[in-house]
């Protein structure tokens, strides 16, 4: 019964310390209002538009795939590590192909991905321009 009271003092502790400070800061802080401090930012600059604008949807399918392939060489490196033994272990083909496999179907993902467009950038009417002339 007497480690039930420590846990239950500990948890007592660990929740009124946080308390305790911020009921502190919130006593102790200078409370100066200004117009800057009651903006979205408060960097002082005045923010201009909605809080609501558009991004570009490729910035994030880049990041989609800069992840999947992070991921990769992640998963990568350890197989590589341990490949040595492994080939002592069960041999070379069954070594290698579960690796093969896995870095084909990440090969099918990136060829899906260029030939859909998702990782081509929409051009400006400046570039396309420049383009047509050395089409020509």
């Amino acid at each position: 019964m007497s480690q039930w009271i420590a846990i239950g003092a500990l948890a007592l502790v660990a929740i009124a310390i946080p308390l305790v400070m911020m009921f502190a800061s919130w006593l102790l802080r200078p409370s100066v209002p200004e117009k800057g401090k009651r903006t979205t930012y408060e960097s002082g600059e005045v923010p201009t538009g909605t809080t609501r604008s558009r991004f570009n949807i490729q910035y994030y399918m880049v990041a989609l795939l800069f992840l999947v392939f992070d991921v990769e060489t992640v998963l990568i490196f350890p197989w590589a590590m341990a490949y040595p033994e492994a080939i002592d272990k069960v041999g070379t083909g069954q070594a290698l192909i579960p690796m093969l496999v896995f870095i084909g179907i990440l090969l099918l993902g990136l060829v899906w991905a260029w030939r859909t467009g998702a990782i081509r950038w929409i051009r400006s009417d400046s570039q396309k321009s420049v383009l047509r002339r050395v089409e020509q």
